[in-house]
Order: structure tokens, then C-alpha cells, then sequence
């Protein structure tokens, strides 16, 4: 009994001046012997370690505030306070202080502060004169009482003797009850005083002075004085706000009436600190941290109350969950939950861990279901901040319960696919909701942030289910908006952007997603890996660089930019075999000599390829792209890549190669070196999902094996005028369809569709075409018709 009794949360005050939650533990005073003193002190209830020892010093000013509180400061920037659990604890702790100090416990504060600069200057004043004289508390002498409040807030000395004197004589209760006189008689003057008055007694910064002025008794009347600002033409209605407009709603009755006051006075606190009060000048920025203090320990005390109380949580979920649950009925028990977790985050870090594990045991994400799926707007937001609070404190926690549910629900009401189905159908034309959860869902998918057990599971079986169950779903508007009906155009199409609409919004949710996207492969190497080439998705994302918004085509453009930043050989193949920087370069000559951020993204891409001499992507864009880009001159980009691909050609032939282009054999070495590479960074995938993705891959290899030979065969001749003709194959899914894939020639501006006519049925395609001699001035004046082919102006 006794050490529940001493139950106490140990708080230190920082240099923001916000408490710090330091401990939850065991108070006691003892005297030492040793020491000639006595001393409080706080052992931690979770290991038994030292939390506090301070010796009560007989000059210390100690404060009792709210029956349960006790404050001092042990240095000048150094506060503390004791919250205990039970009033009896804090009780028999001031009688110990006091009986230290030699005071009566009834005192609520043990001495009276003086300031060392100012004990300086009243050491020779009488002391008489250290005392605030109140005139008496009539309404002649109102302007008289508003000089003396606002005079003494400059001197911390005066400050508590004038706050002392207000709470000894009763002169605040005093002034309320004058307060409505001079309201009904309407004397605007005094109660512009009165204004000043009430004002300045909250800048002394005085918890019993708040415990005072805000009573049931009391508060409504401190509102009022503060509706007269002398600043204002007319009277604000705080009050009427209060009582009619701002209704209490009680989801679930609460039975407990200390708890029901409670609330409302920290409701009203809250109000007067946020709206009432007008913004604290720099001066004035530390005369109400007790006041923020107070709301603080209001909110501690409320979330305790509630917590403790099992019988009313569980009826607020039990109806939350229930189908006949009215929508009304239901918003409020949401909103209830949101203010419920904002409130939590007062608590101390163990209290708030108990918190949400009572709030998941009784099931607040199965609710989280049901509520975000709701058509109403208010209700979704007020979901999905709750959401927020869950996985801030716990993606884990979030994640198992989320793999837990595919044994009794479909993937259609799976909790993260309806995060997801939320996020894409956002209808805030600014995606607010969209950008919110998509911030939720990186954290739930990031490795950095999941558990690594003795069995190292929770990454390997999480990414699996997401990339099994959740994917298709995230990547459906942008694989729907990319299909090949869509990307299509008819000769003469008057459409301006066929693949993206002309939709802001639309825009800005491929663009989310692509983020999203960007940031799997950059964690996930091997599960991405597999979805990309499996969907062949860097092609179809690739359609979205024809996008009027730039910001998109940007974001397209990281994407791809993130997997090249990769270096991984497979990678790189797959953007070979699929002629997947035709888009890239498309987009650079169509920005002509703009110098904006699209054409600085562009050139970054190249260089870095350039700088980290990826020798296989270097080949690929020299053989294929240097006639459209050697123009470019205002950057050394291009000439360097030419560079390099002449030294490896060089150094290619003077080993014997005839063609800088690795063979089939050593393809299928690299090969068996990823694999083996990729099963050690994710051992703690789920056996059976990763034997699945190495026969999915398996199958895919299959065919670039079978491509690769054909290719050799196909290989390119070199003919006498030292031009070169390639073999154009853009995807696994491009080369198993029945339409020809676009050819990137250099004499058009848009891709054009060979026809059998321009190519051979061995699929030989002059991508690049190097004229004879004779030839030369033709081509040149084709040359200065195509755009493409302009040389770039730097601005």
C-alpha cells in the first residue's frame, strides 16, 4: 500500500521549457546520517535504478500543486516535479519537506523565491517595504490595481509577493464578483482594466493561482474579463462559445465525475492559452510555461483515468466495431480515439507503450477497417491519424497484424490495401490525405525499421506478403494508365499527351506512386527486382516522360536513375534488350535548348554512368544514340562517354575481341554470381517465396539466353564506310508481340513503325546510319529539318 502510495513520474523541465517525462518509480525521504541531511529519492519500478536523489535544501522553494504535484528548482535553469499516483503519497511527502523547512504543511509553497541580483539591491530597504500593498478591490480603484499587476511583471520578486498576497486575502474572488457588476452596469473602462488586471495575474505564472481562476467556480468569469481587450472595437463572445457552441459529447456516458471535470477544465484551459490569449511577446515568452504545465499534467491525469477504466474502452470498441453502430454515433467514437492517441503522446514512454498494446488487444486496427473504408470524409481523416499514431509507435506491431489477415479476409479489405485504395482515391485536389499515407506506407515497407529476431523473419515473410498481396494494387493506376491501348496513337492524333491525361491531380498520384516505387529499389533489391522484369514496368514507366507535367517526367526519371544507380548488370541488360534510354534522350532533344531542371536531370543521369563507367551501358548508348547526342556541345557528357567507349573498344581489341560485348558464357557465370549474391542479403526471406522468385527469374534468363544467341548470330557487321547496323529488341514483352517494336532513327523526331519494306526479316534495323562520302550534304540538310538533331544552345 505504502509503495503505491509513492507511485511517482519524474519530470524535469527542458530548455524549451516543456516537461520531460524522466521515469516512473518509487519516492522516499530518508535522512543520512552520513550527510547531516535528508534527502527524496526516486528509484525506478522497472530495474531499481537511480532516477532521483535531492537533498532538501532548509532554502529551496518548494510548490504543491493540483493535491498531486510537487515542483521546485534545484538550480537556476533547473526544474523538477514529482507527480504521484495518490494524493495520500504526495500528502505525507510535503509534510516531510515541510517539517525539513520548518513550515506548516498546510503552506502550499515553502518559501518565498528571491532573486540573487535583486537580494543584492533590497539588502539595506526595510522589510516592509518587500511587501505588495493591494489597493482595496472597489471600481474606482480598478485602473490603479492594473498599473500595480502590470509594474511588478518585470521583477520576479514582486511577481511572488503579489501572487502570494492575491491567494491570502481572497483578492481574486474578489475581483471576479466585481467583474459582474461593472458587466451589467456596462462600464467598458473598468472592464478594460479588469482585462489588464486578469491578464497580468496570468503572466505572474502562479499554479495556485491557476487552480484558483481555474475552478468550475471561477473560469467562466476569468473568460469574460478577457472578452474586454481594450484593442478591440467590440467584445469577443468567448463565453457564449463555451456554453453553446462548443458542445461536450459523451460517446460512452463517463460515470466518474472528477474525470468529467477534469476534461472540461483542460478543454477550457487549452482554449484560453490557444485562442484567447494573444501571441506572448519575446519578453513575455516564459510567463506562461506553468501554464503550459499545467494543461500538460491535465492531459496525464485524463489518459490515466481512461486507461484505468477497462469497462468504458471496452464498450467504446464494442460499439465502434458494431454493424448497427449509426454513422453519426460512429464519427464520434473516432474523433474520440484521435483525440484519445494525441493525448496519449503526453504520456511517458513506458505508460504510452501500455497504451496502444490495450488499444491493439482490444482491437483498434480491425476497427481502423471498418472506419476508413466509410464514405465520409471526416471520419476517413480522423482514421487515418489514428493509423498515423499506430504505426509511429509500432510498424511492426502493424505489420504482423497485417500478415495475421489474409487467413480470414481477402485482399480487397486487407488493411494495407485499403491504406493503399485510400490513398490512390484521394479526392483533396492537393492529395493532402495521399501524400500523409503514402509517408505510412514507406515506413511499414522500410527494412530499417523491422524487427531482425534470433529467426529473422519478419523482413523476408513481410515483403513477400506485400509483394504477393498489396503490389498489384499499389502500381494498378499506373500500370492501367501505361498499357499498350492506351500508349498507342493513330497517324494524325490531335491528343496532346495520350499516355498521362491532362490532369493535375492524376499527375501528382502517378508521381506518388513512383516515389513509393523508387524507394523499393532502393530497399528491396531482389523482390523489386523480380517485379520489374516480370511486368516489364521501367518501359511502361518510361511512357509517362511524354507527360506535360514535368514534375512527373522528373520522377520518372529518379526512378530509373535509382536503378541505374544500382549498377546491377541485370538491370542493365534489361534496359539494353528493351532500348529503354530512347525515351530518355527523346525527352532531352524535345527540351531543345531549354536549360531547366528536366535537362539537368537528364545530363546527371548520363554523367553518372560516364564517372562510374558502366561499360556495358556505355557501349549500348554510343553504338545506338551518339549520332543524335554529338552535337551537344555546352556539356562534355557525350564526348566523354565516346571517350570511354573508344579506350574499352581499344583495350577489347588489343585482347582479341572483335566486339566489346560480353558472351553468353560469361553472362550465365554473372548469373549464378547474383543469385548466390542476392540469397546472402535476403537469407531471412520465406523459403518457398523465394524459390518461387528464382524460377520466375529462372524462366525470364531462359529467354534472354535464347535472345542472347540470336543476337551473336544477328551480330553486327561492320561495313566499309565504318558504320554499324543492330538488332533492336525492346522487352521480354515486346519481343513476344506480334507488332514491330519503334525504332529510334536519327532522321525523325518521333519514333516510327519499320515497315517490311525499311526492314529485313532477319529484324536488322539501321538505327544509326552512317552515310558514304557522297551522301554527306543530303544528310545534312535533313539535319537541319529535325529538331533532334539541332545542336543545343546553353541559355
Amino acid at each position: 500500500m505504502s509503495d503505491t502510495r509513492r507511485r511517482v513520474k519524474v519530470y524535469t523541465l527542458n530548455e524549451d521549457r516543456q516537461w520531460e517525462d524522466r521515469g516512473t518509480g518509487h519516492v522516499s525521504c530518508s535522512y543520512e546520517e552520513t550527510l547531516k541531511d535528508t534527502s527524496l529519492t526516486v528509484t525506478a519500478e522497472t530495474d531499481g535504478s537511480l532516477l532521483l536523489e535531492s537533498k532538501i535544501n532548509p532554502t529551496t522553494a518548494y510548490q504543491k500543486q493540483q493535491d498531486t504535484l510537487i515542483v521546485w528548482s534545484e538550480a537556476e535553469t533547473y526544474d523538477l516535479a514529482l507527480s504521484f499516483q495518490e494524493k495520500a503519497g504526495c500528502d505525507e511527502i510535503w509534510e516531510k519537506i515541510c517539517q525539513v523547512q520548518g513550515k506548516d504543511p498546510s503552506v502550499e509553497i515553502t518559501q518565498d523565491p528571491i532573486d540573487e541580483s535583486e537580494e543584492e539591491r533590497f539588502e539595506e530597504i526595510p522589510e516592509t517595504s518587500h511587501l505588495v500593498e493591494l489597493p482595496p478591490c472597489e471600481m474606482s480603484r480598478l485602473e490603479e490595481i492594473a498599473e500595480l499587476v502590470t509594474s511588478v511583471l518585470s521583477s520576479p520578486i514582486r511577481r511572488e509577493k503579489l501572487a502570494l498576497a492575491l491567494m491570502s486575502t481572497g483578492y481574486m474572488k474578489k475581483l471576479l464578483q466585481l467583474f459582474r457588476v461593472c458587466e451589467d452596469s456596462d462600464h467598458r473602462e473598468e472592464l478594460h482594466h479588469l482585462y489588464e488586471i486578469v491578464r497580468g495575474v496570468l503572466f505572474l505564472n502562479k499554479a495556485t493561482l491557476f487552480e484558483l481562476m481555474f475552478s468550475d467556480d471561477c473560469i467562466m468569469d476569468v473568460v469574460g474579463c478577457l472578452e474586454y481587450d481594450p484593442a478591440l472595437v467590440q467584445p469577443k463572445r468567448h463565453r457564449e462559445f463555451l456554453t453553446k457552441t462548443a458542445k461536450f459529447k459523451e460517446v460512452i456516458p463517463i460515470t466518474d465525475l472528477d474525470l468529467r471535470q477534469k476534461i472540461h477544465q483542460t478543454y477550457r484551459v487549452q482554449y484560453i492559452q490557444d485562442i484567447i490569449l494573444p501571441t506572448p511577446s519575446v519578453f513575455e515568452e516564459n510567463f506562461l510555461s506553468t501554464l503550459t504545465s499545467f494543461i500538460f499534467f491535465n492531459k496525464v491525469e485524463i489518459v490515466s483515468m481512461l486507461q484505468e477504466d477497462e469497462k468504458f474502452l471496452t464498450e467504446v470498441f464494442a460499439q465502434l466495431t458494431d454493424e448497427a453502430t449509426e454513422e453519426n454515433k460512429r464519427r464520434e467514437l473516432v474523433n474520440f480515439f484521435k483525440e484519445f492517441c494525441a493525448f496519449s503522446q503526453t504520456l511517458q514512454p513506458q505508460n504510452r507503450d501500455a497504451f496502444f498494446k490495450t488499444l491493439a488487444n482490444l482491437g483498434i486496427l480491425p476497427a481502423l477497417e471498418i472506419v476508413m473504408g466509410m464514405d465520409d470524409v471526416q471520419v476517413k481523416a480522423a482514421a487515418t491519424d489514428i493509423f498515423s499514431y499506430l504505426v509511429e509507435f509500432s510498424p511492426s506491431m502493424v505489420r504482423e497484424f497485417i500478415m495475421q489477415e489474409p487467413q480470414q479476409a481477402d485482399d480487397d479489405v486487407l488493411l494495407i490495401n485499403v491504406v493503399i485504395k485510400q490513398m490512390i482515391c484521394d479526392s483533396d485536389p492537393e492529395l493532402g490525405g495521399a501524400v500523409q499515407l503514402m509517408g505510412l506506407l514507406r515506413t511499414l515497407i522500410d527494412p530499417e525499421n523491422m524487427l531482425a529476431p534470433a529467426n529473422k523473419t519478419e523482413k523476408g515473410e513481410f515483403l513477400s506478403f506485400f509483394y504477393k498481396n498489396c503490389m498489384q494494387v499499389l502500381t494498378a493506376p499506373l500500370l492501367a494508365i501505361t498499357t499498350e491501348e492506351s500508349a498507342d496513337l493513330t497517324e494524325g492524333s490531335t491528343k496532346v499527351n495520350p499516355v498521362c491525361p491532362d490532369n493535375f491531380q492524376t499527375a501528382q498520384l502517378l508521381a506518388l506512386i513512383l516515389e513509393l516505387l523508387t524507394f523499393c529499389v532502393e530497399h528491396h533489391t531482389y523482390h523489386i527486382k523480380i517485379y520489374i522484369m516480370n511486368k516489364d514496368l521501367l518501359r511502361r514507366v518510361l511512357t509517362l516522360m511524354n507527360s506535360k507535367h514535368t514534375f512527373l517526367a522528373l520522377c520518372v526519371l529518379r526512378f530509373m536513375r535509382r536503378i541505374i544507380g544500382l549498377k546491377d548488370e541485370y538491370y542493365n541488360r534489361y534496359i539494353m534488350r528493351g532500348n529503354l534510354f530512347e525515351p530518355v534522350i527523346n525527352a532531352l532533344l524535345d527540351n531543345g535548348s531549354r536549360y531547366n531542371l528536366l535537362n539537368s536531370a537528364i545530363i546527371e543521369l548520363f554523367e553518372f554512368i560516364r564517372v562510374e563507367d558502366i561499360k556495358s551501358l556505355i557501349a549500348h548508348i554510343v553504338d545506338n544514340f551518339y549520332k543524335a547526342l554529338e552535337s551537344i556541345e555546352y556539356v562534355q557528357t557525350f564526348k566523354g562517354l565516346k571517350g570511354r567507349y573508344d579506350q574499352e573498344k581499344d583495350r577489347q581489341q588489343s585482347r582479341g575481341f572483335s566486339r566489346y560485348r560480353r558472351d553468353a558464357r560469361s553472362f550465365e557465370e554473372d548469373k549464378d554470381m547474383w543469385m548466390n549474391e542476392d540469397e546472402e542479403e535476403e537469407e531471412e526471406d520465406a523459403e518457398a517465396d523465394l524459390d518461387k522468385c528464382k524460377t520466375d527469374y529462372g524462366k525470364y534468363m531462359e529467354n534472354e539466353k535464347v535472345k542472347e544467341c540470336q543476337d551473336k548470330e544477328n551480330q553486327p557487321k561492320r561495313t566499309s564506310t565504318g558504320s554499324f547496323k543492330f538488332t533492336i529488341s525492346h522487352s521480354a514483352g515486346a519481343a513476344n508481340s506480334s507488332k514491330p517494336p519503334p525504332s529510334a532513327s536519327s532522321n525523325s523526331s518521333k519514333p516510327a513503325t519499320p515497315t517490311s519494306s525499311q526492314t529485313p526479316k532477319t529484324g536488322i534495323v539501321g538505327l544509326v546510319d552512317y552515310p558514304d562520302d557522297e551522301d554527306e550534304k543530303e544528310e545534312s540538310d535533313e539535319e537541319e529539318q529535325s529538331p533532334r538533331k539541332r545542336p543545343r544552345l546553353g541559355l
